[in-house]
């Protein structure tokens, strides 16, 4: 359980008591690793101890606010199980859907395994200007990336360990893991969960999070359309703006040697009055640019390329001897 927090020193006690709770009940094996995001409510002190009572639980402190993608991806570093979840701290997450969680994972509800479990808050207990913009973020998320999730920002999932050998996280990419993973080929799904009311503190998260996550979004669309091929879209708008650019160039040409084959006088022909003639020239500059930028793009990915594979394997035949 790697469970990001930021000043929710009231909820830590209920929510591991929670999960002891459903471990105990299901003959689970867990880990529970909280992550403190720069609290200054006295969380650490909370986890500390939570720590020294229950060997089970482990904590990381970040030296100051990092975010959530920064905590989850140290959480995913220090983890050892070959399940992970991720929820968060602040009790609306409900523990004792794991066991729904895993058997979603694991095939019982549907006979057919999966790598990534998002839940789904269909009944939201949040007020309506988080609400309202959250299902329109997530219908355009699953427009966008073809993976088409109720609840893209939902913080409770599960992972199979594996996925986060090719995933990484960083910035606020975090609601993206299913996106990524399924680009990868791993598969993913979701169920509806329980979600609950806040009991203490207030919501990290203001309106500064549509743009952020609209801007996020552009970026996972990026990442997983070109992300080993930059210069397929950079170039592809290059040329649309040379072609264009081009285009209206060869017009003025053509229109300045009928004029002057017609005998009118050139000096009376001024093409800087003219619209087209900037417009050419910015769309010249701009495909220039684009063509520029994605040869570069190419460059760096083909560098940094020999590091990573651009190909998930799913399983091998056994090596004969």
């Amino acid at each position: 359980m790697v469970i990001p927090v930021y000043n929710e020193k009231e909820s830590l006690a209920a929510l591991h008591a929670e999960l002891v709770e459903v471990a105990r009940d299901n003959g689970y094996e867990i880990e529970v690793i909280f992550v403190d995001d720069g609290s200054r409510d006295g969380s650490w002190s909370e986890i500390e101890r939570l720590a020294a009572e229950d060997s089970r639980v482990r904590g990381l402190r970040f030296r100051r606010n990092f975010g959530k993608a920064a905590a989850l991806d140290a959480g995913f570093a220090a983890a050892h199980g070959e399940i992970i979840f991720t929820l968060d701290a602040d009790l609306q997450d409900d523990p004792h859907e794991i066991p729904r969680f895993l058997d979603k994972l694991r095939g019982a509800e549907d006979n057919g395994e999966l790598d990534v479990v998002s839940g789904w808050k269909q009944v939201r207990h949040d007020p309506w200007h988080k609400v309202g913009p959250s299902r329109v973020f997530n219908w355009l998320v699953g427009f966008l990336t073809g993976v088409r999730l109720h609840d893209h920002n939902c913080g409770f999932k599960c992972y199979r360990r594996e996925v986060f050998d090719e995933v990484h996280v960083y910035g606020e990419l975090h609601r993206f893991v299913p996106v990524l993973a399924a680009a990868r080929g791993w598969r993913v799904g979701e169920i509806v969960v329980n979600h609950r009311a806040r009991q203490f503190g207030h919501s990290k998260y203001g309106v500064a999070r549509i743009v952020k996550g609209f801007l996020d979004l552009l970026t996972v669309c990026f990442l997983t359309g070109y992300g080993r091929r930059p210069l397929h879209l950079l170039g592809t708008v290059g040329l649309i703006g040379f072609t264009l650019g081009g285009g209206g160039v060869t017009v003025l040409s053509i229109w300045w040697i009928i004029s002057r084959l017609d005998g009118q006088d050139t000096n009376d022909l001024h093409l800087h009055e003219r619209a087209i003639f900037y417009y050419s020239t910015g769309a010249l500059l701009l495909g220039s640019q684009f063509l520029s930028v994605g040869f570069l793009a190419e460059l760096i990915t083909a560098f940094h390329g020999r590091d990573s594979k651009s190909y998930s394997i799913c399983e091998r035949t056994t090596e004969q001897p």
